[in-house]
């Protein structure tokens, strides 16, 4: 019996709620860790990059055939949403924004994003932004 051969590469982008700096460098390794897990142990996928600033994320995942884009966005700011609130900022207010960008990418450039994606930091001190990779379905 044959099996289906797939490889989906998405590019996901999501901020803070109105940009607020809230994954500051003290709990972005355990919100990227959270969100990680999500993929992993909810939709069988692989983050294959994750990185971003103190108001974003991207995300480079590859994802299954059976995976709904809409479902795994919801997981993943969901549960790091509730992570985010309870474990590492008690008391304190924290939400992603409502919406988010997502872009496919090709094997060939997978490389290209992964660069990208680990060196958001660089890439924003410098100001040398691919802005269609910036781009989280903000609300104009």
């Amino acid at each position: 019996m044959r099996q289906t051969k797939a490889e989906i590469y998405l590019h996901l982008v999501w901020t803070t709620a109105g940009r607020a700096a809230m994954v500051t460098e003290a709990i972005e390794a355990d919100v990227y860790r959270c969100i990680e897990d999500q993929v992993k142990r909810h939709f069988r996928s692989d983050v294959l990059a994750i990185g971003g600033m103190p108001d974003h994320v991207h995300a480079l995942v590859r994802i299954r055939t059976t995976v709904a884009v809409s479902k795994l966005v919801q997981q993943m700011k969901g549960v790091s949403t509730t992570f985010v609130r309870d474990k590492l900022r008690t008391g304190e207010p924290f939400n992603w924004q409502d919406g988010y960008g997502v872009f496919s990418v090709s094997r060939s450039h997978v490389k290209r994003v992964i660069t990208y994606i680990q060196n958001q930091k660089q890439h924003h001190a410098s100001d040398k932004l691919w802005p269609e990779w910036e781009e989280a379905g903000e609300e104009v």
